[in-house]
């Protein structure tokens, strides 16, 4: 099989060097990949916004399958452009991608089947959400309603904070994501992700994990995109998983197959586990990034196979079978990340590292002749097994510790949670 991984992002070299180990697999392209992913198949230069340009090269180089890794390509449907034009593509349609784009769609559909969600409220103007929220009080949350790389959330502990995210949305600090709003109660308890594959109607429970969007130790700092990720997650025990299938993901599937947009991916469903059980945060509607590093790590099954089953509508009867271990990820990042930084520092290090327990999946980098430079925000996932999350931290920081980039920083403390329970 000719595949093509669409993205350039730690998920993807994480997908794309999972990929590499199918025995079905005869030639993989990433486009537009990285350094990292040139080392496992290879990289095709492409803007992948330009869905024509992404099919044309599909065409010239023979593609059969087409697995789509960021948020925004699947939001703006790629994979039904893909589909029409007669490929095979791991990608949820554009109308099922609103679970992730549209904050709004996805509480609507919760109202409709009875999904436990947190209260809220949705906004297309300020003055309406600056009268809700002095009507709720703090904490609450406020949020961008559409896209915003994994910063458009503001858990605002003081009204002050609260009013500050809504005006920022309104004075287009996201740009169109930030033209609506929703603003939802502040959920107590832990938050979990959980990963399913649904080829359309069967689904396939893959792992949990958990990730740190704060920027810094002790989860301060601006959201990011994640700043380290570990699986499995033990506070998301069977009974909570098999809670959250039944109330939460099994009707969002028969929701949209009752709306006609029946979804084909993977769902990524941001849980919070309350004093009344399990309620869903968000979802995502592609593999998180830092989560599916971990995943693949610990992932035995083919999953080139476990893919092309969803995307075909031939999940059932399919398994995926699991490493034992945990696994951690380090995000390693430019200096300034999430806001302004800069590109081109020199990495020194970062090559030679990747053991059977330890990987280096690249992110925002490039090569200059033999040097690796940064050229993003989020630039290395440092990721390692163990046997605890304890191991794993501890092996993924000795990695972290020697690889030489002044320029960079990451947090300390991934996994603390875990590790202070001895899990």
């Amino acid at each position: 099989m000719r595949v093509m991984v669409i993205g350039s992002g730690g998920r993807e070299h994480a997908l794309a060097w999972k990929i590499a180990q199918s025995p079905r697999l005869t030639k993989l392209y990433i486009a537009p990949g990285n350094a990292g992913t040139e080392a496992v198949g290879e990289n095709v230069s492409l803007d992948i916004t330009d869905h024509s340009a992404v099919i044309e090269s599909c065409r010239r180089l023979s593609i059969d399958f087409v697995v789509v890794g960021p948020d925004a390509q699947v939001v703006a449907g790629l994979g039904d452009d893909l589909r029409a034009a007669g490929f095979t593509c791991f990608c949820p349609s554009k109308a099922a991608g609103q679970l992730e784009g549209s904050k709004s769609f996805t509480k609507a559909l919760c109202d409709e089947m009875g999904i436990p969600t947190a209260a809220y409220g949705h906004f297309d103007n300020e003055a309406d959400a600056l009268a809700y929220l002095r009507q709720q009080g703090a904490p609450i949350v406020v949020k961008a309603d559409g896209l915003a790389a994994g910063k458009g959330v503001t858990v605002a502990m003081t009204l002050e904070d609260a009013e500050a995210a809504i005006r920022d949305c309104f004075a287009g600090t996201f740009g169109a994501s930030g033209a609506e709003v929703v603003i939802e109660e502040f959920m107590e308890g832990e938050e979990v992700s959980l990963f399913v594959l649904c080829d359309g109607r069967n689904t396939l429970l893959l792992a949990s994990a958990q990730d740190h969007k704060r920027a810094f130790d002790g989860d301060t700092g601006p959201n990011t995109g994640g700043m380290g990720a570990y699986s499995p997650a033990p506070v998301l025990t069977e009974a909570l998983t098999r809670q959250a299938m039944e109330t939460i993901v099994n009707p969002t599937v028969e929701g949209l197959i009752r709306r006609g947009t029946p979804y084909q991916g993977v769902f990524y469903a941001g849980l919070m586990l309350t004093a009344q059980g399990p309620k869903l945060v968000e979802y995502n509607a592609r593999f998180g990034d830092p989560e599916c590093q971990v995943m693949m790590m610990r992932l035995r099954s083919d999953v080139l196979d476990l893919l092309h089953a969803t995307a075909t509508g031939n999940l059932a009867g399919k398994f995926a079978v699991w490493r034992e271990e945990a696994a951690l990820t380090v995000i390693l990042a430019t200096k300034g990340y999430p806001g302004d930084y800069a590109k081109g520092s020199e990495i020194k290090g970062a090559e030679g590292l990747d053991t059977g327990d330890v990987q280096v999946f690249h992110a925002g980098t490039k090569r200059e002749g033999e040097r690796l430079l940064a050229a993003g925000g989020r630039v290395l996932n440092v990721t390692a097994l163990g046997a605890t999350v304890a191991e794993a931290q501890k092996r993924a920081y000795e990695c972290v510790d020697q690889i030489a980039w002044p320029q960079g920083f990451c947090r300390r403390d991934i996994g603390w949670r875990a590790v202070e329970r001895g899990e």
